[in-house]
């Protein structure tokens, strides 16, 4: 995930925010400071409620960088590459370069996470407890409470037994140890995840539809994005499986039909989109470097009269938010970018050397399952 704002690196792991986080911080200010501090210490002086609120915002983000951080620090002390952490809008995740060596290994860097944020419970448990004793400011108290309880809940909800939560990570290590497959039980976690998903896209929507309140499409969302993210990871493990270690240089296109960012609308359409049957293109600058990625739904919104004078750039993903991998990645590890995006561009010593769509993926794993 692309980091809006790095804040730095803790224990050498680069640590940095998405945008998103700043939707979370606004919706925790304004929750905690109109609903949740009134009603539990009434009374208090209007800016009161919204510094402790921002306080408490603050501290609540800080658990969230702790518990993924807890997953960084167990997966390198296990040998495991740790990319980035980055918190944003549904929490925070730890991206990981390699897969454990073991299920034990699995088990302990999917459990750190959630023990993490049990830990910072109970520290907000026992200060405000410690706060409560010593005739602290009621909001205050108030304050910790919350967080002892929304800790709570952030743990338990993780410890749901399905990915891409840690409690399916769990499930992963207890399937792999029994049963000595590591991507029968990367599926089988990834099957349970999309039916816990199912179920809080329902549950949601009849929220809203029961009870009239917008609060369940949030939940909705939270189950959608895990019905997407489970689905993911279910076709990941199913590459992986059949792939194995082949680099991606073996199922790419290595001739990629491709823009330039500098060149017009009018002219892509004439002389590339006309003649190729695809729906997106790479692009790459002179220098035959990757420069994102052009729709041709983008393509073909562009008003006719127009389409001489915009360039794709304006239309393109970015370079930096399209998914480039090297050639000799493994296939297997780029799947969920696949499904995600579509296409993925392939670079061999920062050149774009090809492409790799849904199609090649597909044509790939059929061309393993008869070998």
């Amino acid at each position: 995930m692309t980091q809006t704002l790095r804040l730095g690196r803790v224990a050498g792991i680069p640590v940095g925010v998405h945008w998103s986080v700043l939707v979370v911080m606004v919706l925790l200010v304004q929750g905690l400071a109109t609903v949740v501090l009134p009603s539990s210490a009434p009374g208090q002086a209007l800016w009161t409620y919204w510094v402790v609120a921002a306080g408490a915002s603050v501290l609540f983000l800080l658990s969230l960088l702790a518990h993924e951080l807890a997953h960084a620090l167990v997966g390198r002390y296990f040998g495991i590459r740790v990319q980035r952490v980055t918190l944003w809008l549904l929490g925070g995740v730890a991206e990981l370069a390699d897969e454990a060596p073991h299920a034990r290994a699995d088990l302990l860097v999917a459990g750190a996470g959630p023990l993490a944020s049990i830990v910072a419970g109970a520290l907000s448990g026992v200060g405000a407890l410690v706060a409560s004793v010593a005739g602290a400011p009621p909001v205050l108290t108030a304050a910790l409470v919350w967080l002892t309880l929304i800790n709570g809940v952030l743990a338990l909800f993780n410890l749901l037994p399905g990915a891409p939560l840690d409690g399916g990570r769990v499930l992963r290590a207890i399937l792999w140890q029994v049963r000595g497959d590591r991507d029968r039980a990367s599926q089988a976690a990834a099957r349970t995840g999309r039916g816990i998903g199912l179920v809080l896209v329902a549950l949601g929507l009849a929220q809203v539809l029961v009870s009239g309140q917008l609060r369940g499409l949030w939940l909705a969302f939270v189950g959608w994005f895990l019905v997407t993210a489970a689905t993911a990871e279910e076709a990941a493990a199913r590459y992986r499986s059949l792939l194995g270690d082949v680099p991606v240089r073996q199922i790419m296109n290595p001739y990629p039909v491709s823009g330039n960012p500098d060149q017009s609308v009018g002219d892509f359409t004439r002389t590339v989109v006309s003649r190729a049957h695809h729906r997106a293109f790479p692009l790459r600058d002179w220098q035959g470097r990757p420069a994102g990625v052009v729709r041709l739904v983008d393509v073909t919104r562009v008003p006719a009269d127009a389409r001489d004078s915009t360039p794709l750039s304006e239309l393109a993903t970015r370079p930096e938010l399209a998914a480039v991998v090297p050639a000799s990645r493994p296939a297997a590890e780029i799947a969920p970018a696949v499904a995600r995006g579509g296409l993925v561009l392939v670079v061999q010593d920062g050149l774009l050397v090809g492409v790799v769509s849904e199609a090649d993926m597909v044509r790939a794993a059929e061309l393993a399952r008869q070998s």
